[in-house]
């Protein structure tokens, strides 16, 4: 069991990797008392007038205690991260990377000006990490590119990708939890979807070009179909090979 738990873990790629691993060890420290969530949260004074900039990116990592809604982003994270890296982001590396860079950027930028709007600022203040946000994103954006695939929730019913977003949505409704976390991650991933997809099939130009400064990080390789080493292709039979003319 633990040999099959490793060689699935080694067998991941880079970026899901790391996110899941970063993930875990910020969770169970917090539950340990290790780490305090207090210097993870995002708090925009705290960034801003005493420069705890780290806050940017440890709001992404902790998923609040270790409980069954913990599990269940876990599993998400992994799967969908796992699939989009390995399947739409295949040899792109440094793309996925920057995918996932501007969908915290956009988070964090709708928590930031929702926390100045009248009547919602109370609501967004409560949000102060963006984990299962970033997660539910990658769930929207690999639903869009694979809208045809049928999958079935709890065995209840089924439906195809392009709906997954809103079963989940309507699940965390039924079980209490806030709508609100689900629905950033699905603006986020819609305005990556739109700029990356849709947007560049519109005009021909593609906004969201990754920058050549993180793809000098990462070192993709193209893929390619290798051909099979040593393989010979026997000759003719002598009654098939044509007469001297």
């Amino acid at each position: 069991m633990a040999q099959a738990v490793e060689e699935w873990y080694k067998q991941m790629p880079i970026i899901t990797r790391s996110y899941l691993t970063a993930a875990i060890v910020t969770t169970i420290g917090c539950s340990l008392e290790i780490i305090s969530p207090y210097n993870l949260y995002l708090n925009p004074k705290l960034v801003v007038k005493q420069y705890q900039v780290w806050r940017l990116v440890t709001n992404f990592l902790y998923f609040r205690k270790m409980d069954l809604d913990f599990l269940f982003h876990m599993f998400f994270l992994a799967r969908y991260c796992k699939l989009l890296e390995e399947n739409s982001f295949r040899g792109r590396t440094a793309d996925f990377f920057y995918m996932l860079l501007f969908g915290a950027t956009v988070l964090t930028g709708i928590v930031l000006v929702g926390g100045m709007i009248p009547y919602v600022s109370e609501s967004f203040a409560k949000i102060i990490f963006l984990s299962n946000s970033l997660t539910f994103m990658m769930v929207y954006v690999w639903s869009k590119q694979n809208p045809f695939i049928h999958m079935s929730f709890l065995g209840l019913f089924t439906f195809t990708a392009a709906y997954l977003p809103w079963v989940l949505l309507g699940f965390s409704v039924l079980v209490g939890a806030s709508a609100w976390v689900d629905l950033l991650g699905m603006i986020a991933g819609h305005a990556y979807y739109f700029l990356e997809d849709v947007y560049p099939r519109m005009t021909g130009r593609r906004p969201l070009k990754t920058p050549a400064v993180i793809k000098a990080l990462f070192a993709d390789e193209p893929v390619v179909v290798a051909r099979p080493a040593n393989v010979r292709f026997a000759a003719p039979p002598v009654d098939e090979v044509p007469p001297n003319q």
